[in-house]
């Protein structure tokens, strides 16, 4: 009997080795590269909320050359294909805000992340459950909620509404919001 492999995992350590080594190739061409760190990666790296991640969601520049590096450091590394990847695109506001705070930065390699609010905003509009692949956006949420000494659902939902209209936040949200954040 085969019992199923939980998904990898990419530790703090491992994720910030493999961005070093991402901005060593982009130095060898001398290259300015940059990226935007999303999700799990930023609560790992800026906020120190959780020891690791599926992933590395981020946006990136220039898009070619940074896809070519990142698989072969994800062949050196023995990493997923996928450990870095640009999926997180379809999910970003106009009205997004962005920091570089608590986040390393190299020579050749610029990282920034959400602020606080809008990483929040963002783990709302997903309120994904836990499941095989994620362990979900509660605690990610719970964490930024306290960070940012929001008291009840309705300054949760406000700060939501300051990066997506008000009409296209799913009723999962308004549920998973009014049951961590009473009030």
């Amino acid at each position: 009997m085969d019992i199923p492999l939980s998904p990898p995992v990419l530790a703090r350590e491992t994720i910030l080795k493999a961005l070093a080594r991402l901005d060593e190739k982009l130095r060898g061409e001398g290259i300015i590269g940059e990226i935007c760190l999303y999700g799990g990666t930023a609560m790992v790296l800026a906020f120190n909320a959780r020891l690791s991640t599926r992933d590395v969601d981020a946006v990136f520049k220039p898009p070619e050359m940074i896809r070519r590096h990142t698989a072969e450091i994800g062949e050196e590394f023995h990493l997923p294909p996928n450990w870095l990847n640009d999926g997180v695109k379809g999910f970003l506001s106009h009205a997004g805000e962005y920091t570089s705070d608590g986040l390393p930065q190299w020579e050749n390699l610029r990282a920034i992340r959400p602020t606080a609010e809008y990483l929040l905003a963002m783990k709302c509009m997903a309120s994904r459950s836990p499941s095989y692949e994620t362990s979900g956006d509660r605690e990610d949420i719970l964490f930024l909620i306290r960070q940012l000494r929001l008291a009840d659902s309705e300054s949760v939902l406000q700060v939501v509404e300051k990066f997506y209209p008000a009409d296209r936040i799913p009723p999962k949200t308004h549920f998973l919001i009014q049951e961590l954040v009473q009030g």
